[in-house]
């Protein structure tokens, strides 16, 4: 049994986190031989102040902007 952990930013749909499992889904059936059944994804969401990339908060990363905002906003 797969099981698959998924940390993002907080903010995405439900209609987005389904796509995904969907789709991951479809990968650990395809390629580990999986059954459907049996692949459980576990999303973490997490805040823009809980990350750092590359020693910058994402909630402080300019060149991040525009794609917390755009959660943040959706929200």
């Amino acid at each position: 049994m797969p099981n698959i952990r998924v940390e993002l930013l907080a903010g995405r749909t439900i209609a987005q986190r389904r796509a995904f499992a969907r789709a991951v889904t479809d990968a650990a059936v395809t390629e580990l031989g999986a059954r459907r059944g049996d692949v459980r994804i576990l999303f973490e969401e997490i805040t823009a102040d809980h990350v750092a990339n590359g020693g910058v908060l994402a909630s402080e990363d300019d060149s991040r902007a525009g794609v917390v905002a755009a959660l943040v906003s959706d929200d």
